[in-house]
């Protein structure tokens, strides 16, 4: 049994929390200078390359890369073989996301009632999902989720009869309707199989994912590539002013799932698809 210091977790979520903010991941900056390329409208092309500016220079000045620094979502991996001691993992994680957001200077954003909306002040709690995996190593993934996006994400309990043609038409018809609210380039997650919970927790998790890496199932790699594809062809465009470039990726995830349903979720993130991982 290994173990691990709750104090060290917190100041490993502190500093995720901050360089998540402060810093684009690096193949969403690569991607982002390839579709300034591929991009026909000139006001895509100028809209594309201010949002690489503007993440130079958040990361040179230390800065956020955008005013909206998110819910703090929290993926952790707990080796079997890890014990935390000297205080609770969430404390450790919660305290974590306070001193970051603190610390950092990022906007906070949390409130602590859904209808009395009174701010907590320092962006918590965060939300964490949990799995335990085997090793004795502990891994955390930060991956602040703006609400812009946010909102604009769905899930739909499909019957197994609309079948793919239907769960298409879905994802796409989502990504229609959320036009220039969810501030286009995205990348959207998808998530089918599971039920309820599940299913937006893996569109969640597809996010999550190296831009560049397709499934390793060859439909479901075929599926991302044919939905980027009439994504773009949408028109939305950079920032919803029009163009051919309104969707970086479109990563799904799937899970089995039970013979009367056919669960799909959306989880679209804009441009500032943002996360951080570190290993203790």
């Amino acid at each position: 049994m290994r173990e691990v210091k709750a104090d060290d977790i917190k100041k490993t979520v502190e500093l995720l929390c901050i360089e998540a903010n402060y810093n684009l991941p690096q193949d969403v900056l690569n991607i982002l200078k390839e579709k300034a390329y591929e991009e026909v409208s000139e006001t895509g092309i100028e809209i594309l390359n201010s949002i690489i500016e503007n993440a130079k220079i958040a990361k040179v000045k230390k800065m956020p890369i955008c005013q909206d620094t998110g819910v703090a979502v929290i993926f952790v991996e707990i080796g079997q073989d890890v014990h935390v001691v000297g205080g609770s993992l969430y404390d450790a994680i919660n305290n974590g996301v306070k001193d970051g957001y603190l610390n950092g200077y990022l906007r906070k954003s949390i409130v602590s009632d859904p209808f009395i909306r009174i701010n907590t002040n320092d962006n918590t709690p965060p939300i964490v999902h949990y799995d335990i995996v085997g090793g004795d190593k502990l891994k955390i993934t930060v991956a602040p989720k703006g609400a812009g996006s946010e909102n604009m994400s769905a899930l739909k309990m499909m019957k197994p009869s609309d079948g793919i043609e239907g769960v298409k038409k879905f994802i796409i018809d989502t990504v229609e309707a959320s036009g220039p609210n969810a501030c286009p380039p995205l990348i959207v997650g998808v998530g089918i199989g599971g039920n309820f919970e599940y299913a937006p927790l893996l569109a969640k998790k597809a996010l999550l994912r190296p831009i560049n890496q397709r499934n390793n199932d060859d439909d479901i790699r075929a599926l991302e590539e044919e939905l980027l594809l009439k994504i773009n062809s949408l028109g939305i465009g950079p920032q919803g002013l029009g163009g051919s470039i309104t969707a970086l990726a479109v990563n799904i995830e799937k899970y089995p799932t039970h013979i009367a349903m056919l669960p799909v979720a959306v989880n679209i993130s804009c441009h500032v698809t943002r996360h951080a991982t570190a290993i203790l």
